[in-house]
């Protein structure tokens, strides 16, 4: 499922277009590795020591599905230039758990295009992040700098 995606620009997209990801499989190994690097706390790190927290067993860091979020959002709006955020809100409503699958539902709220810089624009994208119960384990609302096809590309085969 890698297959390459058509480069997206400003002069692509809608208010209102949605987008869905593919899924991916969170395991235990992958929750503790990552909190061992980033965020180490029992929670992220011992099952034994989880359970006896609110969470009541090993939880993925909120940092963890941030990140995850972010390879499924990359892999489903190839902007071209990269996905290049300016400003974001996030929240983390459910635990993300080992042997959730995970995937992001979203689409684009608002467009504006740059008053200085007219090869470029704004778009902020609101997406949910769900489980394979269809559990919202995040939200985000992200701000992202996104350019316009270049004129050379929108010319093309006219002379």
């Amino acid at each position: 499922m890698n297959e390459q995606k058509p480069r997206l620009f400003l002069d692509d997209l809608a208010i209102g277009m949605a987008f869905t990801s593919e899924t991916v499989a969170v395991t235990a190994e992958e929750i503790r590795s990552f909190a061992g690097q980033f965020d180490p706390q029992p929670f992220h790190l011992d099952d034994a020591a989880a359970r006896l927290t609110l969470f009541g067993g090993l939880a993925a860091s909120g940092w963890h599905t941030a990140a995850l979020t972010m390879r499924l959002i990359v892999e489903s709006l190839p902007f071209d230039g990269g996905l290049i955020g300016t400003r974001c809100e996030l929240a983390w409503p459910l635990p993300t758990r080992p042997g959730d699958r995970l995937r992001v539902e979203g689409e684009i709220v608002e467009i504006t295009p740059s008053r200085s810089k007219p090869d470029r624009g704004t778009v902020v994208t609101h997406s949910r992040t769900l489980n394979q119960d269809g559990g919202v384990v995040q939200t985000l609302t992200a701000s992202l700098l996104v350019f316009l096809r270049p004129a050379t590309e929108t010319n093309m085969g006219t002379n």
